[in-house]
């Protein structure tokens, strides 16, 4: 035969169970006080009820005169009986002094001696007991009948202990009948919260409840993504490491509002708003972060939940990517255009013309040697050459000259290793990418690229390391000042939308900028146009140095437009 163990109750059922054993515990616990109390109560109130009528029957004019008889029994019999069913005791007996009794309910007890204590009595006092007489068990008092000094007499009235019982008994059913009551209202409303709790907790246990919550703080800790929770008034619920991290928010920030953490202001605008986010892109300090947001709600708003993923190497790879697509459109054209000058010194070879053949073929030679030899010249480090020899076959696919200022000079060797070339590629590219796009269709559209270093300019600087200095200008048509600090938020862009938004590239070079602490500015170029900055010192710091090796540096064409 099997014995089946029943499995673990819910939270809500162990409570249920717990409040009705206690109700039934208490409610049970004053029923047997009330019932002790009660009982002693009734006692004591029929001790006082027989004293009372046991006085009121020995101070009776009629029992004193009918005492003095030669047959009291003839007169007291009657009014005995009388007073009993008047006065709800079940004896009165009126006996000699000796004891003798002169009147009972069963008359064939009158004449014989009476059962229980009279000495007191005989002293003149009055006294009660509990006593077993003829009729049983019974609360007594016994009284003196005096004539004057002289006592002639003695009364005793009782109510029996079987009586005393069945009027406790019948208190007792009143009591457990509200006691009943008070149990299954107390049992209602036990059910009726514990069946909200049910729906709250779903039903678990709490050993469920509590391996739900190590799982919950175990999946905290362990997911790379960032997790954010705010409640309903944007307020910070719960953050996990991986959000702190992101985010770049230290200390205790749980009940601080998102307006609090010193976020970026359109990072900031999302996690406030009240739509959901799907995939949005935003920049911090030094990272490219993709928010998703999604509202919590049960009939009413309740708080939203977030989101983050790190992008900035995934970003990475992207700029790098359409950097080599640029590289190889550019190749191509180049392949294109060698290739219809190879036609000609061809074609002018079969015409005969092999002088004119030579020379075309020469000065073509001498004109692409002479660009490489200009900018190698001007700018040695390997990676910046290479980019500006590309961005120039891309200026000019785009009928945009690109050019290297006679001020450049930038030797081999010269940046440090905290300035790796994969930032100098986002910031240089970024900006020449821009500037392209904004000379484009100007007449006589020309970009103008400066890049040298220079001791600092900064008198509160704390070294007196040198700086690097970036500078693209373009004949297009300028940046209203208005919007000179607005060109580098993420978003922003004065040309028509184009599938994947605009306006990341700039916001991809101050960021660059910021996290080697150096400036960025923007004003107007001599000839009209816009000209950006860029300044970075030339110098190992450590929290630059973590900075890189944190991998959050974003190449050029990772959208490079504003």
């Amino acid at each position: 035969m099997r014995f089946s163990v029943p499995g673990p109750r819910s939270l809500a059922g162990q409570l249920f169970a717990m409040q009705a054993v206690l109700i039934a515990v208490v409610v049970a616990g004053y029923a047997l006080f009330t019932y002790v109390s009660d009982r002693s109560q009734a006692e004591e109130a029929a001790r006082r009820q027989a004293r009372a009528v046991a006085r009121s029957v020995a101070d009776s004019p009629s029992v004193l005169e009918a005492a003095r008889t030669s047959d009291p029994t003839a007169e007291l019999q009657p009014y005995a009986l009388k007073v009993m069913r008047d006065t709800e005791v079940d004896f009165i007996t009126i006996m000699n002094p000796r004891g003798i009794r002169w009147t009972h309910p069963d008359p064939a007890q009158i004449g014989q001696p009476f059962r229980g204590h009279t000495a007191k009595a005989l002293k003149g006092e009055t006294f009660d007991e509990t006593y077993t007489g003829t009729l049983g068990p019974s609360v007594r008092a016994v009284t003196p009948i005096q004539d004057g000094k002289k006592i002639v007499g003695l009364v005793s009235a009782g109510i029996r202990v079987e009586e005393i019982t069945q009027r406790v008994q019948d208190q007792l059913t009143a009591l457990l009948g509200v006691a009943a009551g008070a149990l299954a209202l107390g049992a209602v409303g036990t059910y009726v919260i514990n069946a909200r709790l049910r729906r709250h907790t779903h039903g678990m246990n709490a050993s469920e409840l509590s391996r739900m919550h190590d799982y919950h703080q175990a999946a905290l800790h362990a997911v790379r993504e960032g997790l954010l929770m705010l409640d309903g008034q944007y307020r910070v619920a719960l953050i996990n490491d991986g959000g702190r991290e992101l985010l770049g928010v230290t200390g205790d920030v749980v009940g601080r509002s998102v307006a609090e953490l010193g976020l970026p202001v359109p990072l900031t605008g999302a996690l406030l708003a009240s739509e959901p986010r799907v995939d949005e892109v935003h920049l911090t300090a030094s990272r490219v972060l993709v928010i998703n947001t999604s509202p919590v709600s049960g009939g009413e708003r309740r708080g939203t939940v977030v989101t983050l993923r790190d992008v900035t190497e995934l970003q990475s790879l992207m700029g790098e990517l359409d950097s080599e697509r640029g590289f190889t459109q550019a190749l191509r054209s180049q392949a294109h255009e060698a290739a219809n000058r190879l036609h000609t010194v061809v074609s002018l070879i079969e015409l005969g013309r092999a002088e004119e053949a030579v020379g075309f073929a020469t000065a073509e030679l001498e004109l692409a040697q002479a660009l490489t030899d200009q900018v190698v010249a001007a700018v040695s480090e390997p990676v910046l050459a290479a980019l500006l020899l590309g961005k120039t076959a891309q200026a000019n696919e785009r009928g945009v000259e690109l050019m290297v200022s006679e001020d450049s000079s930038l030797d081999d060797g010269l940046l440090p290793e905290s300035l790796p070339p994969r930032d100098l590629v986002t910031i240089l590219g970024n900006l020449i990418d821009n500037a392209v796009d904004a000379a484009q269709g100007s007449v006589r559209a020309r970009v103008t690229v400066t890049a040298y270093t220079q001791d600092t300019e900064d008198p509160e600087a704390l070294d007196d390391a040198p700086e690097l200095v970036l500078r693209v200008s373009d004949t297009g048509p300028g940046v209203d000042p208005e919007h000179a600090e607005a060109v580098f938020q993420r978003g922003f862009s004065t040309k028509p939308a184009r599938p994947g938004g605009r306006g990341l590239g700039l916001a991809l070079v101050r960021q660059a900028v910021q996290r080697h602490e150096g400036t960025l500015s923007v004003s107007e170029a001599d000839g009209g146009g816009a000209q950006f900055e860029v300044r970075l010192p030339l110098r190992e710091t450590e929290a630059v140095a973590e900075g890189v090796t944190s991998g959050a540096s974003v190449p050029s064409g990772a959208g490079g437009d504003a």
